[in-house]
């Protein structure tokens, strides 16, 4: 049976300030953002009804906003408090939580100066990502034929929609050929990341992942990085070149719906997931919980 199409779900949304009910949350469809990408948003997860890092997401939905230069009317505080509003009502402590904020229909043409910002804020049951027994096994990732674009020519330091477009391109192919998503390279041809996801190496007991200036440092990225040296790895942020790929032995890859989930193939090269990328894995399950625990304590 087909999944339940997401503007049927149950429940509320958290719409311009107010708790609407899930099949009202809608705007016009001559709203700026939908035509011309001014949209910014976060994609969090909550364990056992606390969600992971709110403060830093809602700073970084602030930041994103900013950079497509148009300010949301609330406060980083009053994010946080809507985004829990949302997922009590929702009645679901494990979910996943998509704050959205976009410009709406007062302007209609590249310049939108005067167009009301929007921001709307849903929460739903969501498990794992990708299966959880190939978490661990290890995902298989295809070679994206689109690149990360050159700093210059797009705000590739905000989570704007209008990035993810080569994104979901990439990730379909990926899928119709049978692999779980698809790793990026950067416009000079360096490896970048995966469509909504990090990338990580290992060689050696240490950790290479790619300098995040043509893509997002993410947050479960900067945790992973944490995490590591506090184990005392050494993780290298450096330029990885494909042909370097073959001298890897174990690859992972974090987000905020990936986590911490292993890959066994990139295209041609194979990876074997191992120790440090379990060790991470296990680290990471048990902060996200333990953070959960100090808040119900």
């Amino acid at each position: 049976m087909a999944a339940q199409s997401y503007d049927r779900l149950e429940g509320v949304i958290w719409y311009d300030g107010k708790l609407v009910p899930w099949e009202s949350a809608n705007l016009h469809v001559l709203s700026h953002g939908l035509h011309y990408a001014s949209c910014v948003f976060e994609g969090e997860r909550a364990y056992g009804g606390k969600i992971f890092e709110s403060t830093k997401h809602s700073e970084r939905l602030k930041r994103s906003a900013n950079i497509l230069d148009f300010e949301i009317p609330y406060s980083v505080a009053e994010i946080d408090a809507a985004k829990k509003l949302v997922l009590e009502k929702n009645g679901k402590t494990e979910a996943y939580v998509r704050p959205v904020a976009w410009r709406g229909s007062e302007m209609m043409g590249v310049s939108a100066q005067n167009n009301t910002i929007h921001l709307a804020i849903a929460s739903w049951q969501w498990p794992s990502y990708f299966d959880p027994e190939q978490r661990l096994k290890g995902i298989r990732l295809d070679l994206a034929e689109y690149r990360r674009p050159d700093p210059r020519t797009a705000p590739c330091r905000a989570k704007a929609a209008g990035l993810y477009m080569i994104c979901t391109i990439s990730k379909h192919k990926a899928e119709r050929k049978g692999y779980a998503d698809a790793m990026m390279l950067d416009w000079e041809g360096r490896v970048a990341e995966c469509t909504g996801a990090n990338i990580f190496f290992i060689k050696d007991g240490k950790i290479h992942t790619p300098i995040a200036d043509c893509f997002l440092d993410g947050i479960t990225r900067q945790t992973a990085i944490r995490l590591a040296r506090k184990r005392g790895i050494e993780v290298i942020e450096r330029r990885i070149m494909p042909n370097e790929l073959k001298d890897f032995s174990e690859c992972f890859i974090t987000g905020s719906a990936a986590e911490v989930t292993a890959v066994s193939e990139i295209a041609d090269w194979n990876f074997n997931p191992g120790g440090i990328t379990k060790t991470l894995m296990d680290d990471y399950t048990v902060l996200v919980n333990a953070k959960t625990e100090a808040a119900v304590a």
